[in-house]
């Protein structure tokens, strides 16, 4: 006998998976982190529910002015960056 397989309903498969939404890099920041692996910016949502609002995440690795992410959340912000020095 071969195993069933679970069905799931329309409501179950869409709370599992969102769309990610694109944005924009519209300003960089600084960086953050331990070593400064982190860089912060400021990116314009482009589509979805929050569109035009501007948002300012972390992001690892390589970025510049004008590239896009994609965000699989829109409604949680990185705090700002603050300087520890005198």
């Amino acid at each position: 006998m071969a195993p069933e397989k679970k069905k799931t309903t329309k409501k179950e498969d869409a709370s599992l998976f969102k769309p990610a939404v694109p944005s924009r890099i519209e300003e960089i920041v600084g960086r953050t982190g331990m070593k400064g692996e982190i860089t912060q910016v400021r990116c314009k949502v482009l589509e979805g529910r929050d569109q035009n609002k501007i948002l300012r995440r972390n992001v690892k690795g390589p970025i510049k002015l004008g590239d896009l992410l994609m965000l699989r959340e829109t409604e949680i912000e990185a705090r700002k960056i603050t300087s520890k020095g005198k």
